[in-house]
């Protein structure tokens, strides 16, 4: 049994794809090696087997010496079970080097795509770096699933080599420069695959892609009606999907053609020289025998060259789309963090609103722009290095973005405003690190008003959440990331929208709770949001008129004196004072904010 995650095996080399599928190869050399073996001993026992059947010929049956040919065929069962024992050995040492290489790629995408901020989406689209997980990384896999193969293809051609020389040497050079010819004469077939696969890769890659950003607005399409243009630019794509595979699968064939025709040209050439030999007495019965046994084996060496190359031009191909996902420069780095982390609580400072953060309080931002309190939430989650070197934020005396990662991502948490949910218990996915007590889990619940959510679990906890939550209602999902957040035990909690998805009742409860639990000096909080029952449960609250001017007060004071506060307060609130409606606006201008990230 394989423990994963992988442990690190150091920073991938980037500089062309051969340079990272052999850094690949270092990482799992062991595995490798042992493949590289089973697969020799493997071969070798094939290749001896003409030779030993053409010597129990030779010395026994044309000799009648029986002794002899009872060890000859002693010696040829043996090699039969080592065949049998180090093919199966092969074969799964094989699948662990496919496996190994596949699974450390999406590892470190996984990796990628957690710690680059908003530098990856940026560049490439959510179905792009699917695409580049699911179907490169194992293309990059199949080139270590063959080279046990190849490998033992070599050591196989070799030794034949060997052995015919002993043989002729007329047939010995023929399988010496013959084998090699032959596998250079499929490289004038392999060289268009490869172009043809890599517009394959780029299709598919376009057509995951539009899928992918097709399904993830799909309820809103509906809601236009325009989810037939989408569909018809889908089955455009697919279309031309499929056109360059079958470009692709034409090469395939020219390739499966050829190589039937210069294997069958060589087998041929090299078996009729041998017969003539024979004919003409310069080599025995048994050695014709082993003769014909050798060409059949050398069918195998050319066949798994040319397949060893067609791979290996599929997996440079993912390669080179896998090292452009790795060497997106992150958005966020440990590079020149000098700055050690405040040892206490400390207000967090962002010069380009001026908004003061103090720490033991609840903090609302408002904005009639809901980017602009979006954004101010992206600066104190240090989302961005490059914004805020223009937009310093200070955490106590230091610079958030010269803080080492480690310690801002431990000690300040955000919480989107579209939460996401991942499968495996409800208990993994409220408290991944462990750190809490059934009890407490429950404590966190309570606060975001989330006991509902067991109304449909059979197994309370340890029930089974399935892929995105979908088993949950909005709101309940929006609940249950709450109570996430809050079992996080940040230092700075930093929320967006999140009651958007919920009724009065339940928000003015969750206002309370949340109070309630974050109301310590230990605990800072932040909360993004346009809501008046939120609004009322904080200690102060900010309102953003752009990005650079604000005014500072309490709930109460901002609705008496601000009217432009006012008028963002209650276009939410409506005539019956429910915040729903621009809560709506407020998130949906969020969400739209976050999924630029």
């Amino acid at each position: 049994m394989r423990s994963f995650p992988y442990s690190n095996a150091g920073s991938p080399d980037l500089r062309s794809p051969s340079r990272f599928l052999w850094w690949l190869a270092k990482a799992q050399r062991a595995t490798l090696l042992l493949g590289i073996t089973y697969g020799s001993i493997w071969t070798v026992s094939q290749g001896l087997i003409p030779y030993v059947l053409g010597q129990a010929v030779d010395l026994g049956i044309v000799a009648g010496n029986f002794g002899a040919l009872t060890a000859w065929v002693g010696i040829l069962l043996g090699l039969t079970v080592i065949q049998a024992v180090t093919s199966t050995l092969r074969h799964r040492a094989a699948v662990s080097n496919w496996m190994q290489a596949a699974y450390r790629c999406s590892q470190l995408i996984g990796y990628k795509v957690t710690r680059s901020g908003d530098a990856l989406p940026q560049k490439f689209s959510t179905g792009e770096v699917v695409s580049t997980s699911a179907s490169d990384a194992m293309r990059i896999g199949e080139i270590f699933d063959v080279s046990a193969r190849l490998a033992g293809s070599i050591v196989g051609y070799l030794l034949v080599t060997f052995l015919v020389f002993q043989t002729s040497w007329q047939l010995g050079l023929v399988v010496l420069f013959g084998v090699p010819f032959c596998g250079a004469m499929l490289l004038f077939v392999i060289r268009p695959l490869q172009k043809r696969q890599k517009e394959q890769r780029d299709a598919a890659g376009k057509m995951t892609a539009l899928g992918a950003d097709t399904v993830a607005g799909l309820r809103v399409l509906r809601g236009i009606g325009g989810e037939h243009i989408f569909v018809e630019r889908y089955r455009e794509r697919s279309r031309e999907t499929q056109l360059a595979g079958n470009k692709v699968a034409y090469s395939l064939a020219d390739l499966d053609a050829a190589q039937v025709l210069v294997v069958g040209v060589f087998s041929v050439a090299f078996t009729w020289i041998g017969a003539m030999q024979a004919l003409s007495g310069q080599i025995e019965t048994g050695q014709l025998v082993a003769l014909y046994g050798y060409a059949v084996f050398l069918v195998s060496p050319i066949r798994n060259a040319s397949d060893a190359v067609s791979r290996f031009i599929r997996a440079n191909v993912g390669a080179r789309r896998i090292i452009d996902v790795l060497a997106t420069d992150s958005a966020v780095h440990d590079g020149g963090t000098t700055v050690g982390a405040p040892a206490a609580p400390s207000a967090l400072l962002d010069s380009r609103s001026g908004a003061l953060i103090q720490p033991g309080l609840l903090t609302g931002i408002v904005s009639a722009d809901p980017a602009a309190s979006a954004d101010l939430a992206r600066r104190l989650g240090r989302f961005d290095d490059a914004v805020l070197r223009e937009a310093q934020v200070l955490w106590g005396h230091a610079s958030l973005h010269m803080v080492p990662l480690g310690e801002v991502r431990s000690r300040i948490v955000v919480s989107d405003a579209e939460p996401q949910l991942f499968t495996g218990s409800l208990r993994e996915e409220l408290d991944p690190a462990g750190r809490h007590s059934d009890a407490g889990i429950m404590a966190a619940i309570e606060v975001a008003s989330a006991a509902d959510v067991f109304d449909g679990l059979e197994h309370g906890l340890d029930d089974e959440v399935t892929e995105k939550g979908r088993g949950f209602s909005g709101g309940q999902r929006q609940r249950l990331a709450l109570a996430r957040a809050i079992l996080t035990d940040a230092e700075v909690l930093v929320l967006i929208e999140p009651t958007s998805a919920v009724d009065a009742h339940t928000e003015s409860r969750i206002a309370v709770a949340l109070k309630a639990e974050r109301g310590t000096a230990s605990n800072t909080t932040v909360v993004v949001t346009a809501s008046p029952l939120m609004l009322g449960a904080m200690d102060t609250v900010y309102f953003l008129d752009g990005d650079q001017h604000l005014t500072q007060g309490t709930h109460h004071e901002l609705l008496a004196t601000v009217p432009d506060y006012r008028n963002v307060v209650i276009r939410g609130a409506g005539m019956d004072g429910h915040a729903e409606a621009g809560r709506t606006q407020n998130n949906h201008s969020t969400s739209s904010t976050e999924g630029q990230r």
